[in-house]
């Protein structure tokens, strides 16, 4: 690894950084390197012993607010209209930057993150977009526009914001080669498969530790319903993305998946029990909790009994049954709630949305909840009372806007699958046939996929019986 850059170092990359402290640029260097690496730097305190060390290097540095607060919204576990802590320090960092001079880079950086914080995802990632027009090598916008188009479901736009600034990216720019795996995941999401994959293994021959394009690597082999290769691939690069803390369990999520594709429910709870869950309870983080609401709720839609596990996982979701950040963790908030039979969670989780998209102002996450939110999430309920019909007329209509809830397609085809699960236990002649017909959709698209097979059998048996 380079040395953290100095601020002559960060000027020399024309990305003038507004301090006169060395200490400050060269901690913000290595904020932005454990961001990017998803690993948790222990020597220094990680990310959180980071910003510390950040602030005390320089309390007035505008640019260490705005990493500091970007990363605490892009963890989407909290929010200013929740916490008075995180509003007051979106407050301090706009009236620092009325306060000093900044370049127009730093304005930009300032205004993405007010944005954010407002709930306007969508101009936050127009402005970081629009400062890497003119500063393609600015990577923390990269990945806060990276990171917030994936939460808005924007594929292409994921793609397409890394790919105007990739050729910029040298090998000697410290990084570069996490760019390559950056860029790979948006070519994956839009099914560019054979270019993900190659920049993804180019990206892991330069570092074999870099978590994110192993990722990259696991989702194609998923959407390929390649399970051989997928899970001869993770456990071959395991010791390589196990140290990464931050992805760690979502690249478990991810061999796991490839067990309960292949009918293999031991190993997947195996996986889950060892590695999954811990590192849930470990760092409480969103994208842990959430991984370990799906892989519970598609083990239980396979007809596994997962014992008492979601007690553990909806003593983690309760904290944030009524954040309402993205309708993507609403979704998996509940999974827990219905999951552990906490009746009164779900009650709370249900109202407070629907009195909170009454007046959505300018909340884009608000305003996506009354057109899909809403119905995705009392599809859930109906489902889980048994009203299987009613469960697909809330789903049905709403499949092809699911992809704004954001995810990934991996992550959101567990909407997918609880759609044609109901429809296979519906009383309707028409809701069967229809899970039939999704059944074949899936089947052209992830041909020899072990669990459409299971599910067409389950299907034919069925419609026999009818």
């Amino acid at each position: 690894m380079a040395p953290w850059r100095d601020c002559q170092a960060w000027q020399d990359a024309g990305l003038v950084l507004s301090t006169t402290s060395n200490e400050a640029c060269k901690i913000f260097d290595a904020t932005l390197t454990q961001y990017t690496t998803w690993t948790n730097d222990a020597s220094l305190g990680g990310i959180e012993g980071s910003l510390s060390k950040l602030e005390a290097a320089d309390p007035n540095f505008t640019m260490g607010h705005v990493i500091a607060n970007g990363l605490n919204l892009i963890g989407t576990g909290s929010s200013v209209r929740l916490d008075r802590k995180l509003d007051d320090a979106i407050k301090k960092m706009s009236a620092l930057a009325q306060s000093q001079p900044l370049t127009e880079r730093e304005k930009l950086h300032v205004s993405a993150v007010e944005l954010f914080a407002n709930g306007e995802l969508p101009k936050a990632c127009d402005t970081w977009d629009q400062i890497l027009h003119n500063h393609p090598t600015d990577l923390l916008a990269i990945k806060f526009a990276h990171d917030t188009y994936f939460y808005l479901g924007r594929q292409a736009q994921m793609r397409d914001s890394v790919a105007r600034v990739y050729p910029h990216w040298t090998h000697d720019i410290p990084l570069s080669s996490y760019v390559k795996g950056i860029y790979s995941f948006g070519l994956m999401e839009t099914n560019f498969f054979d270019r993900a994959e190659k920049l993804a293994y180019e990206a892991l021959a330069i570092n074999q530790t870099d978590a994110w394009s192993v990722h990259t690597i696991a989702h194609v082999n998923e959407m390929k319903a390649d399970l051989k290769s997928g899970l001869a691939f993770m456990k071959q690069t395991e010791n390589n993305w196990k140290g990464s803390d931050m992805l760690a369990c979502h690249n478990y999520w991810h061999w796991a998946l490839y067990f309960i594709e292949q009918g293999d429910y031991e190993a997947a709870l195996t996986v889950y029990d060892a590695h999954i869950a811990p590192r849930c309870q470990s760092s409480g983080t969103m994208l842990d909790i959430v991984d370990n609401c799906s892989m519970l709720y598609r083990l239980q839609l396979e007809g596994v009994k997962v014992g008492d596990r979601w007690k553990g996982v909806n003593q983690l979701t309760q904290k944030h049954a009524l954040d309402h950040i993205l309708v993507f963790n609403d979704a998996h908030i509940l999974m827990a709630s219905l999951g552990a039979k906490d009746q009164k969670t779900t009650h709370e989780l249900l109202t407070t949305l629907q009195e909170l998209v009454r007046a959505p102002g300018e909340d884009y996450e608000l305003n996506l909840s009354l057109r899909v939110g809403l119905p995705l999430l009392k599809a859930f309920v109906e489902f889980e009372n048994g009203n299987c019909d009613k469960a697909v007329e809330l789903l049905y209509p709403i499949r092809y806007q699911l992809v704004e809830i954001g995810g990934s397609n991996a992550q959101r085809d567990v909407f997918a699958q609880l759609l044609i699960h109901a429809a296979l236990n519906c009383k309707s002649k028409a809701n069967q046939k229809l899970a039939r017909c999704l059944l074949i959709e899936r089947e052209e698209l992830r041909p020899n996929a072990p669990m459409t097979e299971r599910l067409m059998r389950k299907a034919t048996a069925v419609h026999a019986l009818g």
